[in-house]
Parts: C-alpha cells; sequence; structure tokens
C-alpha cells in the first residue's frame, strides 16, 4: 500500500469495547464470552500501531445503550431477548464498558452506534468524507452482526473495504466463516498478516 493510499484509509474497529471483552464487562458478567473474541486486541494492537505509525486512521465504533428516565437503558427488544443481563450503566455513553480496549487506544474518532450498522443514524460517514478516507480495514465483532452490516452499508456508499478475517470474530466460529464468505462478492478480504506486509 502506497503512503498517498494509507493516508486515505482507515482501520475500522468495531465493537471491540470493554463491556464486550473485558473480564469485568458486562458480557462477561452475563456469561457471554468467547475465546476467539477475546484474542482479537492482541492480534490486532500491531495492525492499529502500524497503521498509525504509516499515517492512517483509526476509527472505533462504539455500541451504546442510551440511558432513558432514570438513567435505565433503552434496549431493543430483540437484545433485551438475546442478552437478558444487561442492566442500567452496561455501555453507557462516556462509561469504561462503552470504551474502546485499552489494547487499542486511543482511536483518532469514535462513533457510537445503536444498531448492527455503524452507520445506521450515525455520524460516521460525515466524519469519513470529512476526513478524506476513502479504504476501510475492517475487524472486530461480531462477524455476522455488527461487522457484516457494517461492511454492507459500506460497499453501497462506494467505500472500499477490506476485511480482515483474522480480525474478526463471532460467538460461534462456523458463523464467523459463513459471513466471512459471504462478504468477498463486497469486499476485500485479508489476513492482519497480509495487511501488514502492504503497509511494509
Amino acid at each position: 500500500m502506497s503512503a498517498s493510499h494509507i493516508q486515505n484509509t482507515a482501520l475500522l474497529l468495531v465493537d471491540l469495547q470493554n463491556d464486550f471483552i473485558h473480564p469485568d464487562g458486562a458480557y462477561a458478567r452475563g456469561g457471554a464470552s468467547s475465546a476467539d473474541i477475546a484474542a482479537l486486541p492482541a492480534r490486532l494492537s500491531p495492525v492499529a500501531r502500524a497503521v498509525r505509525q504509516a499515517g492512517g486512521w483509526i476509527v472505533s465504533t462504539h455500541f451504546t445503550l442510551v440511558p432513558g428516565r432514570g438513567g435505565e437503558p433503552m434496549i431493543s427488544e430483540h437484545l433485551r431477548k438475546l442478552r437478558p443481563f444487561l442492566r442500567k450503566g452496561d455501555f453507557l455513553p462516556g462509561g469504561w464498558g462503552q470504551a474502546l480496549v485499552d489494547e487499542l487506544a486511543p482511536a483518532d474518532f469514535t462513533v457510537e452506534k445503536v444498531a448492527f450498522s455503524a452507520f445506521y443514524m450515525s455520524r460516521l460517514e460525515w466524519v469519513l468524507r470529512k476526513a478524506g478516507i476513502e479504504h476501510l480495514v475492517a475487524a472486530g465483532i461480531v462477524t455476522n452482526g455488527g461487522v457484516a452490516s457494517t461492511v454492507r452499508d459500506a460497499h453501497v456508499r462506494d467505500f472500499h473495504v477490506t476485511v480482515l478475517e483474522d480480525g474478526c470474530a463471532a460467538f460461534d466460529p462456523a458463523v464467523h466463516r459463513t459471513n466471512i464468505d459471504a462478504l468477498r462478492s463486497i469486499a476485500d478480504i485479508a489476513t492482519c498478516g497480509r495487511f501488514l506486509g502492504s503497509l511494509s
């Protein structure tokens, strides 16, 4: 990847947040953990460091539970059924749980999101256009949720997307593989190692 291209490239870290990944986060408390997901920060840390050093951007998306009256979070019904353990204070705007995990921080831009796609009702596209970003290198969780939805929405907005297949994970490895294969028609698929090699 040339120097001019990396300046128009962002590593898009999808939902790599404490409440999803950290042992003290909401998902760990609720018993929703995965070794594949837990391994992502260490695997992606060299990628983030290389992108920064090369002059690229780091953009992180942050799933958010918007607090309503009394601070009780507004939770979509499908999510409430899937994750009944979610409670007041989880994924709170500006809170520790909502934040990007320390291994990957800091990001140049952070974007709150309330649904699978980081483009849905957010400022993500506005930020990317203002920064001159044309190429997204997507990584994060879960492959079949936030990653796939965001990649598809990026594609219809004419962003060039590379998905780091070993930089993403789902709770089920088979679901991860199926969704990576499904994204091949709209995105380039690479490994973290291959992408790092393109930077050097």
